[in-house]
């Protein structure tokens, strides 16, 4: 480790990734003991995903000032998981090393940057819809009701026991809302809201001996090292589970590298990012911890601590093991209530109010998109959500783009005053002007002008305002020659310049015309009208 820090020169901003690490991993010890509990595999496992996480991917990652750790919407994920398959560990935590090795693959093949191509409504609907799931999840601990189930089943849950709610869990509940959401900035600043209310919290409960459900014990000690076997049988199930995490986690991670970059004006490596988290999530899968990836706030404040090197990351991490070997008798007397209180404040924090308060004037397609993310995402599943979420986006833009298309179809006697052309045949010529983007989306707009120019001598088709061309425009446009060939009608095609020219005609058209059927003006392309 020192000839590491060594060779990067890491102690370059050491006061201040001091203080950044040490204040990340005040932040993270409450939501890492909350988030794992929320996980159903348990505190420990959730400071052992900080730890070993949190120090690999600030190593091995490509965003130095990132902390990472088990967050909403991975805890999310493997409750559900937890719940199904709570009798076989060995498969959870196999899912976990897979995701690992999947977003090393997707680092290898240089994924990362698509993060960039994921549109806004997208992201907006998945992460509003995260946090309600933590919200609705965290209902039944804050009421002091037993729960295991879907979100929607937490809330009816609820509902139904409400009047069996206990006293004392409600009271420690809205006294840890009362400190997350409503203590004063300038208090904030000196020691984390969570923080707070995690030790006033315990303190009541331990003081007045409060009968409510708490953590439970901590292990002291490190973890041992258990490889996760799993039968073959249960490829099916672990693979697409593996697949899940890998996706969220890496979204999760360049979501939040990218508010690093806006934060420190510094630019990520997505890619190396990702094979960062890989490896952490990996080792993590092998020492019991859950799974984890870069956590907005967490990053947010070491970077507003003073954080801007690995080390602060590493801080963090050395951080959280001195919490586990001097004071885990302490944190196991933590209430779940508390706890739920916390992460009702993460769940709030990761709703998109941004989007919400322009519901009003956010264009129709966009918020269509936005809300079926978030339903989806809430009632069925996070992938299919975000699946959907791009796949609808892409065709809406689509239908958008090909109405931008426009295709004109005017006379040659309208346009040419040149007497040397025969009047019979300016009288039969037919341009088609073709303007924007011509692909798989308005490609059909050609064949619906077919009938426009079939019976005339020549056409002239204008493609040099065409701005891109797929490979369906090209064989969309090759039909309409191959049609007009077949009724004797002579082609003559204007394009931008001779690469554009021979690269379309690579695609087939060489088959129907040569370069003497080419122009490259319009007027070009008139002037050969009687050769």
């Amino acid at each position: 480790m020192g000839i590491y820090i060594m060779k990067t020169g890491i102690l370059s901003n050491f006061k201040g990734d001091l203080l950044g690490g040490i204040t990340a991993g005040v932040i993270a010890l409450p939501l890492a003991i909350a988030l794992g509990v929320s996980s159903g595999l348990g505190a420990t496992a959730g400071i052992y995903g900080s730890i070993i996480v949190g120090m690999l991917a600030s190593i091995f990652g490509g965003t130095p000032t990132q902390i990472s750790g088990p967050t909403g919407p991975l805890t999310v994920v493997i409750a559900s998981v937890v719940a199904l398959h709570s009798d076989n560990p060995n498969l959870i935590f196999a899912a976990i090393l897979l995701s690992g090795i999947f977003q090393i693959i997707l680092g290898i093949f240089k994924v990362g940057k698509l993060v960039n191509f994921i549109p806004y409504p997208v992201i907006s609907g998945f992460m509003s819809g995260i946090g309600a799931i933590i919200i609705l999840l965290q209902i039944n601990s804050f009421l002091g009701i037993d729960f295991a189930g879907t979100p929607v089943e937490g809330l009816i849950n609820a509902l139904k026991f409400l009047p069996a709610s206990d006293f004392h869990s409600v009271l420690l509940g809205i006294i840890t809302l009362v400190i997350v959401f409503f203590t004063p900035k300038k208090f904030a600043q000196i020691v984390p809201p969570p923080l707070t209310a995690l030790i006033l919290g315990t303190l009541i409960a331990v003081v007045f001996n409060f009968d409510v459900k708490t953590i439970g014990e901590i292990p002291r000690t490190f973890p041992q090292f258990i490889f996760p076997l799993f039968k073959l049988s249960e490829i099916e199930t672990v693979i697409p589970i593996a697949l899940t995490l890998a996706v969220v986690g890496s979204i999760d991670s360049l979501l939040t590298a990218l508010v690093a970059d806006s934060l420190t004006k510094t630019k990520h490596q997505s890619n190396r990012e990702l094979i960062g988290q890989g490896i952490g999530n990996i080792v993590a899968s092998l020492f019991g911890g859950v799974v984890s990836c870069g956590a907005m706030m967490r990053t947010a404040v070491n970077i507003k601590s003073g954080g801007r090197t690995r080390l602060s990351g590493i801080i963090h991490s050395v951080f959280l093991i001195f919490v586990i070997v001097f004071f885990a008798p302490v944190a196991a007397k933590i209430p779940l209530a508390v706890l739920a209180g916390i992460l009702i404040k993460v769940g709030a924090g990761i709703i998109d109010y941004k989007f919400i308060r322009l519901i009003k004037a956010a264009p129709r397609n966009d918020l269509l998109v936005m809300l079926l993310v978030f339903l989806i995402t809430i009632f069925d599943d996070l992938i299919l959500a975000v699946g959907v979420g791009i796949v609808l986006s892409s065709i809406l833009f689509a239908a958008n783009v090909a109405r931008q298309t426009d295709i004109k179809v005017v006379g040659l006697s309208d346009l040419a005053k040149e007497n040397y052309i025969d009047e019979d045949l300016k009288n039969h010529t037919m341009i088609m002007h073709i303007d924007g983007t011509l692909f798989f989306g308005s490609a059909s707009q050609i064949a619906s002008r077919i009938d426009d120019v079939l019976d005339n001598k020549t056409v002239i088709i204008d493609c040099s305002n065409i701005k891109s061309m797929d490979i369906s425009a090209v064989f969309a446009l090759e039909d309409l020659v191959l049609t007009l060939k077949g009724q004797n009608v002579k082609v003559i095609i204007v394009f931008n310049n001779r690469d554009v020219a021979a690269s379309t005609l690579k695609l087939g058209l060489r088959k129907l015309i040569s370069f003497r059927d080419i122009a490259f003006s319009t007027q070009e392309a008139i002037s050969s009208v009687q050769k």
